[in-house]
């Protein structure tokens, strides 16, 4: 024990003294310069408004381009809706207590294609419905198999992605008009797996992505439907190639790739020439999105610091033209973006003052439309906080960015509490769009910032591969500097600060509460890891093979495993922690949640567990949504405010 203990105190000194990460460059926030508003109408939103208002999970067109399919909960259910493209209230198509996601509509307007699963076990059967409604049909029928990533073809044809349970490596087949199931692929290595991105030459082929586990690596092939012979058409070792489109013959592809620049940009491929054409260089991350169904233009996607914006490219000139979208959380929406003719597409966007919303977006015209309302009348622009991205630099200098929610009416006299919400991942990235958490806290007086810590995405292949082997060292010292900065900025008691987080960030809050004891006055866990040992034991073996991208196996690195698992530091830990988990999580076995729950109790720390039925890593059903989020509110109200 003794032997560990010293290892592990070296690597946390290491991670201490370790060189600047290099990232973007972008000037440091003054804490200083934040501000909290005055708002005379200002008031908490009602946690029951939050949570009602309807999520925007999924979109589709109608075969005719008349009419628009729907996933989203306005049930309380994510369920199937059909609204009329010119405007309508939805009328509701499917009806399940299990979540319906990946639309896809067929060519001739007869089905409606989609993803569910049993209790967000994460293991989705592929089925149809009849566009107009009625019976609903399961394709695949497969409870060791996942079946998802539908792209539908023509002449009956739907391409799939599936993956066993017991493998960890995802393929490719095809479903045939009378329900018949075809492997096309047959991959081995368990840390690959491939999704269907385009059918090309009427049908006969596809082109389709081979992506490494993590995202980092990735091949672009053409695929011969009748035969399944395979042609690389793009790779390289350690290198990311994903294609989101190809014209209609596959001679060109609309492709996103960290070649020479290790951070993703998006550009023009031509297989016949062999040849690239680029847009204009940008430090910021950059994703080709979507191409139209002439194969002439070309949407991309261009994350600045966490705030996403849209333009259009024409693929023969690369001209580039901004859609009129103001800035915030901005993505095109599901596999079937463009309208038939494609003139339209399907924009989600969100602001941290706007909650998600659908809008058409005409891009001749060049402007969008908002489809349907899905948010709570309480929840306006005039009455909810507003964010701001700020960056500050961490223990070794490095850049860190994070979004900061700054609420109405707070004196600047160091009395106010605050929540820190480290995201999940770890290769993930707190975006500046709508969050319910962010406006629930921050509309009850609580300062609110989400920092996008060493090991996230957005800021270059280094940054993201910097926690690892590292995961709570350098990334948990990044997320305490963002602490150290709101109480720089003179509003914020520094007894009163709360962390709170869902899976990697439910991780970093027992990690912040067990390795910096007195930082942090109270803590929530969503489905977060408490011990990576028994994580790789009891989890999917596809998610093994994440895990392995992160910190190799235990066998391989017992060290690295004890220094990374809170279960290491947790006894220290003093502040309250309330853990929320799903029963069927095969992300994180809700064993995790038990191990500390027992743990602390044992030493007589305030420890609360609850669990939920039928839940999966994220809470689906509304009712767990709703009561997550009072519970999460209610504790930190108690132990930071004292109410």
């Amino acid at each position: 024990m003794r032997l560990f203990l010293t290892c592990t105190a070296i690597a946390f000194a290491a991670s201490q003294i370790s060189a600047q990460v290099r990232t973007p460059d972008r000037p440091v926030t003054d804490p200083g310069s934040l501000d909290s508003p005055a708002s005379p109408a200002a008031r908490p939103v009602p946690l029951d408004d939050i949570g009602i208002t309807r999520s925007l999970v999924d979109a589709a067109w109608s075969a005719d381009g008349r009419q628009i399919f729907l996933a989203t909960n306005l049930s309380g259910r994510i369920n199937i809706w059909r609204m009329d493209a010119a405007g309508s209230w939805p009328v509701q198509i499917t009806r399940s207590d299990e979540a319906q996601t990946g639309l896809a509509v067929s060519p001739d307007g007869q089905w409606i294609y989609f993803s569910q699963d049993v209790g967000g076990n994460e293991y989705p059967d592929v089925y149809r419905v009849p566009t107009g409604g009625g019976d609903v049909e399961n394709l695949t029928n497969t409870p060791d198999q996942r079946e998802d990533g539908v792209l539908v073809g023509p002449a009956g044809l739907v391409a799939i992605s599936t993956k066993l349970k017991s493998e960890g490596q995802g393929n490719l087949a095809l479903i045939d008009a009378a329900g018949k199931v075809r492997m096309l692929t047959a991959e081995r290595d368990p840390q690959f797996a491939w999704t269907a991105v385009a059918w090309t030459a009427g049908g006969k082929a596809l082109v389709a992505n081979r992506l490494s586990v993590d995202g980092t690596i990735g091949e672009v092939w053409h695929i011969d439907v009748a035969s399944g012979a395979a042609t690389r058409l793009l790779g390289a070792a350690k290198t990311l190639y994903s294609a989101s489109g190809a014209s209609p013959g596959g001679t060109t592809l609309a492709v996103t790739t960290d070649e020479t620049t290790g951070q993703p940009h998006a550009g023009a491929y031509s297989v016949a020439g062999k040849s690239w054409r680029w847009l204009k260089p940008t430090p910021w991350e950059q994703w080709s999105d979507a191409v139209t169904p002439d194969g002439r233009t070309m949407i991309v996607r261009t994350n600045d610091n966490g705030r996403t914006t849209l333009s259009r490219v024409d693929l023969a000139s690369m001209a580039e033209t901004a859609l009129a979208l103001a800035p915030g959380r901005t993505l095109t929406l599901g596999r079937q973006v463009f309208s038939p003719d494609g003139r339209r597409m399907l924009v989600g966007h969100s602001r941290a003052d706007a909650p998600a919303s659908l809008y058409l977006y005409d891009l001749g015209a060049n402007r969008a439309a908002q489809a349907v309302p899905l948010a709570m009348a309480s929840l306006t622009t005039a009455t909810l906080p507003r964010s701001q991205v700020v960056t500050y630099k961490s223990f070794d200098r490095t850049l860190i960015s994070a979004i900061v929610t700054m609420p109405f009416n707070l004196k600047r006299d160091g009395s106010n509490p605050a929540i820190v919400i480290p995201h999940g991942g770890p290769s993930g990235q707190a975006e500046d769009g709508f969050s319910r958490f962010a406006t629930a806290f921050a509309t009850r007086g609580y300062v609110v910032i989400q920092p996008n810590f060493r090991g996230s995405t957005g800021y270059g292949k280094a940054f993201q591969a910097a926690n690892f082997k590292d995961l709570g060292g350098g990334d948990l010292k990044d997320t305490v500097a963002a602490k150290k900065f709101l109480v720089t900025s003179g509003y914020v008691d520094p007894k009163k600060v709360g962390i709170f987080g869902g899976s990697y960030g439910g991780f970093m809050a027992m990690m912040a509460i067990g390795r910096t004891p007195d930082e942090f006055a109270a803590a929530v866990q969503w489905y977060g890891i408490i011990n990576w040992r028994t994580m790789y034991r009891d989890q999917d073996a596809q998610l093994q093979a994440y895990q392995r991208t992160l910190i190799g196996t235990p066998d391989e690195n017992p060290a690295v495993y004890d220094a990374a698992s809170p279960l290491t530091y947790i006894k220290p830990a003093k502040a309250p922690l309330l853990s929320i988990q799903g029963e069927n999580d095969i992300r994180v076995p809700h064993g995790q949640a038990q191990e500390v729950a027992d743990l602390l109790a044992a030493k007589g720390n305030v420890v609360e567990t609850v669990f939920y039925p039928g839940e999966g890593h994220g809470f689906q059903k509304r009712e767990n949504q709703l009561d997550s989020l009072n519970r999460t509110i209610a504790w930190f109200d108690k132990y930071l405010k004292g109410n």
